[in-house]
């Protein structure tokens, strides 16, 4: 108690607290301890990167940060529809494969990947691949696609144009109601007055091509998709070349008097 009620002892006791005191503070600021909880964004979104080795998911939707869909992986129970202005809208059409689909700025469908195959109860092989690009809300203008069917095995590689007509939800809709009419004249009718108002025919402009008679071909077309130069090699290796009108008729070909060229 004596030692305590001293007056130079408190002065030395209360000298080296206030030194403790002032290298706490000091080193806490430095070290950013005493700083707000407050992160910036870049830090939060550091914050929720992770790595895996794997994952196992039936579905990816890839969004930009307003919540725009960009990219999506599905397997084939949860490969999506169409997008239009970011809203999905239904294609039952598409539940027989898995893949990719490839959606623009504004949330709208802009080309995709397809894939799929299996062996069949009667032991027949069947396989497929579909990779397209397309024009703003329209139809495919570069495409990549390969199928198997039993023996049959066909590939190419197509450039194609559209017509003017964009491919909103309206048009389509009105296209499939059409298509799910009975066959008959009604049908035929609605499908021309639809044609005629919505024209959205895809013009194939050029293609490279192995057909499934084993052979090999290379097309271009003119703007109305008809064949005007072929060149193909054939299954047993004989090269033929076509200029054709257009009507279809050979105008030219080589070698002279080749038959069987097919148009």
């Amino acid at each position: 108690m004596r030692l305590i009620s001293n007056t130079r002892f408190l002065a030395i006791y209360s000298c080296v607290l206030t030194i403790v005191f002032v290298c706490t503070v000091y080193f806490g600021l430095a070290r950013g301890v005493f700083a707000s909880s407050r992160v910036s964004a870049a830090e939060q979104k550091a914050g929720q990167r992770a790595d895996f080795d794997q994952i196992t998911v039936h579905r990816i939707n890839i969004v930009e940060p307003d919540g725009t869909p960009r990219l999506i992986i599905a397997d084939k129970a949860e490969y999506p529809g169409s997008f239009y202005h970011a809203k999905e809208f239904a294609r039952p059409d598409r539940r027989d494969s898995a893949g990719m689909l490839f959606i623009n700025d504004e949330g709208s469908e802009n080309g995709g990947l397809l894939i799929g195959g299996y062996k069949d109860k009667d032991g027949s092989l069947h396989s497929f691949g579909h990779l397209s690009f397309d024009e703003y809300e329209q139809d495919q203008t570069l495409s990549l696609d390969t199928y198997q069917e039993g023996e049959q095995r066909a590939s190419s590689y197509q450039i194609n144009d559209n017509n003017v007509t964009l491919m909103t939800p309206e048009v389509y809709s009105k296209y499939q109601q059409a298509m799910a009419m009975p066959d008959g004249p009604e049908k035929q009718r609605t499908l021309a007055d639809l044609k005629a108002k919505y024209p959205i025919k895809l013009h194939p402009r050029a293609s490279i091509e192995r057909d499934p008679d084993k052979s090999a071909d290379l097309r271009l077309r003119d703007p109305e998709g008809r064949t005007r130069i072929l060149l193909r090699v054939a299954a047993d290796g004989t090269p033929t070349m076509q200029f054709l009108d257009a009507s279809g008729a050979v105008a030219h070909q080589w070698p002279d008097g080749f038959a069987g060229l097919k148009k």
